[in-house]
């Protein structure tokens, strides 16, 4: 994998579709769990767009440890590297749960005249699970941005003006 883009990191061009693809799996996941009719509409398409969220996620974890390599290290890349490392195993719980709710869905309307039993539970089961893994993946995926931020900018501003005052 190459590590620049256009001359620069590969890792900020590959953060910043994970920082969109994973909130927007994250609130569709929710309107999926909590809105049956966005479910049977859309759900095939927010685990399509979830399954690109999930698969970007190792790409930015990999280029984001070559530029660690790159910068050196320091406490809040560290803090940073650490909680990267957090957003797959989440992520990919996300997406299970929601590829359950999903296809048990499915499943239940291709056996609308005899439905099982079992739908209804699993249904309400994967709705809990779709919803909890979407509330952790979101805080993370903030919690992640937001010390990346801080190991990017932290001295930011901190910097002497030059000698026209300005």
């Amino acid at each position: 994998m190459p590590n620049t883009l256009l001359g620069l990191p590969l890792h900020p061009f590959v953060v910043h579709i994970v920082v969109f693809l994973v909130p927007l799996t994250v609130l569709a996941a929710m309107l999926a769990a909590l809105w049956p009719k966005v479910r049977r509409l859309l759900g095939p398409w927010i685990l399509g767009v979830a399954t690109i969220a999930v698969l970007t996620i190792p790409v930015a974890t990999e280029s984001g440890e070559h530029l660690e390599d790159q910068v050196g290290r320091s406490s809040l890349v560290e803090k940073h590297a650490e909680l990267g490392d957090t957003l797959l195993p989440l992520a990919a719980g996300l997406w299970v749960a929601l590829a359950l709710l999903i296809g048990v869905g499915l499943y239940a309307r291709r056996n609308a005249d005899r439905p099982p039993r079992w739908t209804g539970a699993v249904t309400v089961v994967a709705i809990v699970l779709t919803v909890g893994t979407s509330v952790a993946t979101g805080v993370q995926v903030a919690r992640i941005g937001h010390s990346g931020a801080k190991a990017v900018w932290h001295d930011a501003g901190t910097g002497s003006k030059d000698s026209d005052g300005d």
